[in-house]
């Protein structure tokens, strides 16, 4: 059995600044994926309701693809880089405007199969 496999879900394009989205990531990493759910669905910021559906892609990648015990499952790695930004432009005073950066996501969350005792007792 491989201890080192992980599933990932990635999100591109989200229309939400990765500084919101930090905050909530922050809050996630290293816990087991229910109580990381638990987490997301209780914190009352708009990147927790993409984080959900994410989080939720990568157990069941997990489940289906690798054959991983959800209830084992932790977030291993959880991370957000900047996508392309979206530059508007808004009228002001006397003709002349200002620029509206619209900032947009790529989030990455990966989950991992905690090894448990026995488990390493058997590698060992």
């Amino acid at each position: 059995m491989e201890a080192n496999r992980e599933a990932k879900a990635i999100l591109k394009y989200a229309r939400i600044s990765p500084r919101k989205v930090k905050i909530v990531l922050d809050l996630i990493r290293g816990k087991d994926a229910d109580v990381a759910m638990a987490i997301l669905k209780n914190t009352p910021k708009s990147a927790s309701e993409y984080l959900i559906k994410l989080l939720k892609s990568a157990v069941a990648n997990a489940e289906n693809n690798f054959e991983m015990d959800a209830s084992k499952l932790y977030v291993s790695e959880c991370y957000v880089c900047p996508g392309p930004t979206l530059k508007r432009m808004m009228p002001r005073a006397k003709g002349s405007a200002n620029r509206i950066l619209k900032r947009t996501s790529h989030v990455t969350i990966a989950v991992k199969e905690r090894a448990s005792a026995s488990d390493v007792a058997v590698a060992e």
